[in-house]
């Protein structure tokens, strides 16, 4: 049996994601750019993906810019956001459980002279509302939170967080990193006061190498790619039609029958929850509830280190995560674990299990026997 359980680094593609990028790759492959009839007929993807995005969310569909994925999408909100809006300002607020495709790009901001407050977390991996409210000034210019953390499925309070925001300082930006929370949440941007979103289409069961971020109307932000000013002068470069159209078909799958998706998503994550704690010497991180996402289960395995469980797993034909998958090249303690408070003992002992939409019971059930087989040997060895 084989039970993948890794959905928050990617996913399989559905089906109807795979027959149109396959489609657009070998018969409506033209340039969506060129002035000819197939041209035009490659261009019509673009628009009907823009479209099936912008229903989801209830936004315009100009709001609607193209990236290469989730990396690009914050980098673009981040540092284009900044540099557009500096006259404002140098100050910027983030929290300290970010993904490294938002912090790295502020620690270059940091060199560039702008200065980062970086706010810290409870133990289930929510920002202090006051933290936030003692932290803003007339000169912030962009406050960045992520909707829900890649590693404990920790969901922030993007709503209020908005209206402190805009109480204290109107004119400053509110970025959104929801790469793991578009799919799994109704996301409304304009109700919920959010002017920069970010998502990627691997993390929905669309194609790799494609995302977009949404720029609420009226933003300004510098580009960073220059040349043949596609997208409206925002994002240069022949537009990877396969990618998009796919992450257009994801998106409209994503949010149909949503309810009934998320239900059965939760009802897996519970499901693991109470099946994980049975063993001894266990620490689950993520919570039940409206607080956490419904697709992640971090869980401490006390005196097995991360990295062996993962591998011994994985020659029992599961997979899982140490970390985020993102953060691979530049291994070490998690940030998001720290934050949360996770004992020493346990930082590097800590696995994700992240579920997606063809997950089952079955699968978690052999995923226990397994475990159950396995950690009475790993902690021997490691004793020994």
């Amino acid at each position: 049996m084989e039970a993948y359980f890794d959905n928050s680094a990617t996913t399989r593609v559905l089906d109807s994601v795979k027959d149109i990028v396959v489609k657009t790759m070998t018969e409506d492959y033209a340039n969506p750019a060129a002035k000819h009839r197939r041209g035009m007929e490659a261009e019509q993807y673009i628009r009907m993906a823009r479209t099936e995005i912008a229903r989801t969310l209830r936004v315009s569909e100009k709001e609607i810019l193209f990236t290469s994925g989730g990396s690009e999408s914050n980098n673009l909100a981040l540092i284009g956001g900044a540099l557009a809006n500096q006259r404002a300002g140098k100050h910027i607020i983030s929290t300290g459980i970010e993904h490294p495709s938002v912090y790295r790009p502020l620690e270059y901001l940091e060199e560039l002279g702008f200065e980062i407050t970086f706010l810290p977390v409870d133990r289930n991996g929510h920002i202090s509302l006051e933290e936030l409210q003692k932290s803003l000034r007339e000169d912030t210019i962009l406050v960045s939170v992520m909707y829900v953390n890649n590693e404990v499925g920790a969901v922030e309070p993007v709503e209020e967080i908005s209206r402190i925001i805009r109480k204290k300082n109107s004119a400053t930006l509110f970025h959104v990193d929801a790469i793991q929370a578009y799919g799994k949440y109704i996301i409304r941007p304009q109700k919920q006061g959010i002017d920069l979103l970010s998502v990627s289409g691997h993390k929905i069961h669309g194609p790799k190498g494609v995302g977009f971020l949404y720029i609420r109307d009226g933003v300004k932000i510098k580009p960073m790619i220059y040349g043949g000013g596609q997208q409206r002068d925002m994002r240069s470069g022949t537009e990877n039609v396969p990618g998009v159209a796919g992450l257009g078909v994801a998106a409209r799958e994503m949010y149909r029958d949503h309810e009934a998706k998320i239900a059965r998503l939760t009802d897996l994550k519970d499901y693991m929850i109470d099946r994980v704690s049975e063993l001894e010497g266990v620490t689950v991180n993520s919570k039940k509830g409206e607080g956490s996402a419904p697709q992640i289960v971090s869980v401490s395995f006390e005196g097995v280190r991360s990295e062996v469980l993962l591998h011994a797993l994985e020659e029992r034909g599961i997979y899982v995560s140490s970390g985020s998958a993102c953060s691979a090249h530049h291994p070490g303690i998690s940030g998001t674990l720290k934050g949360i408070g996770v004992a020493q003992k346990l930082l590097d002992a800590t696995i994700r299990f992240s579920f997606g939409i063809f997950n089952t019971k079955e699968e978690i059930d052999y995923c226990m026997d397994v475990l159950k087989e396995l950690l009475p040997v790993l902690r021997k060895y490691r004793q020994s």
